[in-house]
């Protein structure tokens, strides 16, 4: 047999091994991070799976499409020069497909994260100043209630301590108890 076609049973041995190899360690080992990434078991595998069959395509259709070599092969040494820069370039592009899925993956699962969380994702710096409150009239500037000028609405006294305005009562109880007499002062 040719040196050259020696070198493309090597080429194809070699990179469908590798194909192989690292689909099934991303498979298995990568399996617990689509989990976490959806939250789903059953989602998980069966991205899993679909992610390894887009990973088999795409390898194996470079694999086969880099295979070919124009140029003639003289001698041991160049086929195995050619022999290396083909499974380098196979190597390079399963490593780019690779963090491709993990850098997808991670941002996929970071805005998943971003949706779940129930606080800000980073704590205020500072507070908004306070509104003043608007002024509010007097109560004692109120003549009482009129058809045209309502009663304005301010803070409301707690009941039995509004007197009327000019006369002046005793703190304590308004009525004498029964014992009490008419010149009697009420008890504390």
């Amino acid at each position: 047999m040719d040196t050259k076609v020696w070198m493309y049973l090597v080429y194809l041995a070699v990179s469908i091994g590798l194909t192989v190899w690292v689909a099934r360690a991303l498979s298995r080992n990568g399996l617990v991070f689509l989990e976490e990434v959806f939250a789903d078991e059953r989602l998980a595998r069966a991205v899993n799976s679909l992610l390894v069959v887009g990973f088999y395509l795409l390898n194996l259709g470079y694999v086969t499409v880099a295979m070919k070599h124009p140029d003639p092969v003289g001698s041991t040494a160049q086929a195995m020069e050619e022999l290396s820069l083909k499974i380098g370039l196979v190597l390079l592009v399963l490593g780019a497909l690779h963090f491709f899925n993990v850098f997808a993956l991670g941002r996929y699962r970071r805005g998943r994260l971003r949706q779940l969380a129930t606080h800000p994702p980073l704590a205020p710096v500072g507070r908004l100043p306070m509104q003043p409150a608007p002024p509010r009239p007097h109560p004692a500037a109120a003549t009482g209630p009129h058809p045209g000028n309502p009663q304005p609405v301010g803070p409301r006294q707690p009941v039995g301590t509004q007197q009327p305005t000019g006369t002046h009562q005793p703190a304590g109880p308004t009525s004498p108890g029964p014992e009490a007499g008419p010149g009697t002062p009420p008890a504390r």
